[in-house]
């Protein structure tokens, strides 16, 4: 059976995202990979009640049970998982889930065909993403990815994703949505793939999220952050970066100093602006990484010469401030550089719910 990892204290800070004591919630949700919550925190703020999340990483599935003791989350491989029957599993009946969401990673298929099944798709993470769908039939799904998946493998990646869920008897959508136009202080773009089941796509209409009016910046969410651990540039890299002015790069400094710093870059073709790259007050972020300081990607901090800490990263992320990350100091960059913003979840969950609720209503 699923292990079910170790419940810690729960840390709130934001009333919007503490869950009432009882749920009463009319729409429920399973999602897979499911890393440090920032998807599964928009879809709850959307209404849904979570009924399990599963994850591998030990520190993320920590991270999920610290601040929701009451989310049955599953720390194991969902390999193991997809092998048991789903519906018993999760006490549901048959096509009686609402929501099933998750982005698994993306990896090659083998292309012997034109057209592939599912079982073409063995030994990949999607693998058992179509295996879950397949085996509880949910009314709504929601696939999110980078947007380079629609050119992965030329394209033919994301084509079999999307012929397996047509297979599998679901209406698609897709869409790449900039979390920068839904209250997220970062341009990150994500390739987001609804599904309605077949037999509901007559009553469950679901659009897109309509973009704000207002595109924050970095000003708009690094104030009075709270303390937080972090990395550090080494004295030579900080001696460098303060000669960076903000929203500048290498070439706003001596070229002698940059050329040292950057030794075979120097000579690389291309603008190379993510180097010695640091970001300024009234811009947004660019996406947050999983790493604090990667040498042709930089995200410096406006007014210091440091990288961004983990509670400014995670406020860029829209969590809220007492969201708390458990493990190592390099697995927490991790676990919210992997995150959906939440805002951008919280949007389009709240789309998804609205369907759900307008097909309730006629029925």
């Amino acid at each position: 059976m699923p292990q079910i990892a170790t419940a810690l204290k729960p840390i709130y800070n934001k009333k919007a995202f503490a869950p009432p004591a009882v749920s009463k919630r009319p729409f429920c949700s399973i999602e897979l990979f499911a890393g440090a919550g920032g998807l599964a925190l928009g879809i709850e703020k959307a209404g849904f009640d979570t009924l399990a999340l599963i994850e591998l990483d030990k520190d993320a599935a920590a991270t999920l049970r610290a601040n929701r003791p009451e989310w049955n989350v599953i720390h194991d491989d969902i390999a193991n998982i997809s092998k048991l029957d789903l519906p018993k599993v999760f006490g549901l009946a048959a096509g009686g889930l609402d929501l099933l969401s998750g982005g698994a990673p993306c990896q090659s298929f083998s292309y012997a065909g034109k057209r592939l099944g599912l079982e073409d798709t063995r030994g990949t993470l999607f693998y058992h993403f179509a295996v879950f769908l397949r085996k509880l039939k949910p009314k709504v799904f929601l696939f999110e990815n980078v947007r380079g998946l629609l050119t992965h493998n030329g394209g033919r990646t994301y084509q079999t994703i999307l012929d397996i869920f047509e297979g599998s008897g679901y209406v698609i959508q897709k869409r790449v949505l900039n979390a920068w136009d839904y209250g997220v202080a970062q341009k990150r773009e994500r390739l987001i793939t609804i599904g309605v089941r077949e037999d509901l796509a007559g009553e469950i209409k679901i659009g897109f999220p309509l973009p704000y009016d207002y595109k924050p910046v970095l000003r708009d969410v690094l104030k009075d952050v709270p303390a937080s651990d972090g990395a550090e540039y080494s004295e030579y890299k900080r001696d460098i970066f303060k000669l960076v002015p903000p929203g500048g790069y290498w070439r706003d400094i001596p070229a002698d100093i940059a050329k040292a710093y950057m030794k075979s870059c120097w000579d690389m073709g291309g603008g190379r602006t993510g180097i010695l790259r640091r970001m300024s007050l009234d811009e947004p972020s660019l996406a947050v990484l999983t790493s604090p300081s990667q040498k042709q990607t930089e995200r410096c901090h406006p007014l210091e010469p440091r990288p961004f800490n983990i509670r400014e990263n995670a406020r860029i992320q829209c969590f809220p401030d007492g969201w708390s990350f458990c493990g190592s100091v390099g697995s927490q960059y991790k676990q919210v550089g992997n995150a959906v913003p939440v805002n951008l979840a919280f949007e389009i969950a709240r789309e998804i719910y609205k369907g759900l609720e307008g097909a309730q209503c006629q029925s």
